[in-house]
């Protein structure tokens, strides 16, 4: 007896589910995409940053700016990330040398992860492709209107904590209990970073693949990857702090590992969830035929 819905399905069959989903996410070559993700991540995420700096150090001051970025490289690499926030305040500080050709070099390199993620969820949206079509200059596009998003969150993220910095002196009282403003900053930078986090990620489902992604799947998957995440953030922190013996093994280039490592684990999460976004709609549209156990 065949269930009645896609969503009955899995909650009947939530094992199967599972398999299905870790089966095509092999057979779709899922550990290889995901290298290929998080190698053009690292290309990637110096030269996308510098431009998003370079754009907002018109508006903000650039201390205030290095802050933010500290604290959103955190939620990216959580190893090693003060490495990638000092070379870039380095950079910000003496951007203008490298004229219009680097210019052009930062938006190329800076496209490149976005590229490639389109290409590896097309993989893993395969089913779609039968279906739909996307014009070459779309692709050419989005990785910049990605870039623009960002841009836009690292000003907001700016500007509440310039905010949040001015009354950091103040103790506002909350039904009689005295409020610290220090680590209210630090509390409220971390979850509007998570919160953007989850933004982009849903994003990311409902636009990257081809055709239209109902938004309460892009949205689910955003909200289960941004929460696998910060699961995966904290364990690889502790387990660079308190296990690793990269520094031992590669030397001077642990920090380049380590750095990776952190965006493989995170391309391997976000390809999962596509990948169980994936599986959920082929069986609303017939592509998966479920069978009785």
């Amino acid at each position: 007896m065949h269930a009645k819905s896609p969503m009955q399905y899995v909650l009947r069959r939530p094992g199967r589910f599972l398999l299905d989903v870790l089966r095509g996410f092999r057979d779709n070559q899922g550990l290889l995409l995901a290298g290929a993700v998080a190698y053009y991540t690292l290309l990637s995420i110096i030269p996308m940053f510098a431009l998003v700096l370079i754009v907002l150090s018109q508006f903000v001051e650039q201390a205030q700016l290095h802050d933010t970025v500290t604290t959103i490289l955190a939620l990216v690499a959580p190893i090693r990330s003060d490495v990638i926030a000092t070379h870039l305040e380095a950079f910000l500080s003496n951007w203008k040398v490298i004229g219009t050709m680097g210019l052009l070099l930062l938006l190329f390199f800076s496209s490149l992860a976005f590229t490639v993620l389109e290409n590896a969820l097309s993989m893993i949206f395969f089913h779609r492709r039968f279906r739909h079509s996307r014009h070459y200059l779309v692709s050419v596009v989005l990785p910049y209107a990605y870039i623009s998003l960002l841009a836009a969150g690292f000003l907001v993220v700016s500007l509440m904590a310039g905010w949040l910095d001015q009354h950091s002196a103040d103790t506002p009282s909350l039904l009689g209990i005295d409020i610290d403003m220090s680590s209210t900053t630090a509390t409220t930078l971390y979850l509007l970073g998570v919160f953007g986090e989850a933004l982009l990620l849903t994003s990311v489902y409902l636009v990257m693949p081809v055709g239209q992604l109902a938004w309460t799947h892009a949205l689910v998957g955003g909200i289960v990857a941004t929460l696998l995440w910060e699961l995966t953030r904290h364990a690889l922190v502790w387990y660079f702090t308190t296990l690793s013996f990269v520094s031992i093994i590669y030397g001077s280039l642990a920090t380049t590992i380590i750095i990776l490592l952190s965006f493989e684990f995170a391309a391997i999460i976000l390809l999962l969830g596509a990948q169980v976004i994936a599986e959920y709609e082929r069986i609303d549209h017939g592509g998966v035929t479920p069978r009785d156990s």
